[in-house]
């Protein structure tokens, strides 16, 4: 009888597992999100409840630096950085992680977010009304 407990356990453990799908610790993605992005991007965990909203939020991010920081997305909303940030041939400067750079994304409002991170990075960002894509794509 325990043994077959064990077995119905572990079952259950195993189709739990596979029903929530494979991702970091931490992070989530929507539905039919990709990691493939523009100059700078929500490349990492984006929830449903991370897009742009009139109240404060604070959210795990992970930007797109490959080409410089530039742009992002947080949920359905693009974002331009206010300073772009560059080493001058189109990659990210000094310090910051390439192709991608993990922190929070502070958005503060329907217009506005903040990127930061454990290496003290600070990029604002402000909203692109009606945008549905990046201005390019990081090649």
């Amino acid at each position: 009888m325990a043994e077959r407990t064990g077995q119905i356990i572990f079952t259950l453990a195993l189709v739990t597992g596979l029903l929530t799908g494979c991702t970091k610790a931490g992070e989530s993605r929507e539905i039919g999100e990709s990691r493939r992005a523009g100059p700078t991007t929500t490349s990492g965990p984006v929830t449903p409840s991370a897009r742009a909203t009139p109240s404060t939020q604070v959210i795990p991010f992970e930007l797109y630096t490959h080409c410089g920081i530039d742009e992002a997305r947080v949920g359905s909303t693009y974002y331009e950085a206010v300073t772009p940030l560059s080493d001058g041939s189109g990659n990210p400067p000094d310090g910051w992680g390439n192709p991608t750079q993990r922190g929070t994304m502070t958005v503060k409002s329907t217009t506005e977010a903040v990127f930061t991170d454990d290496a003290g990075h600070e990029v604002k960002f402000r909203a692109r009304p009606g945008a549905t894509s990046f201005k390019r794509i990081c090649a």
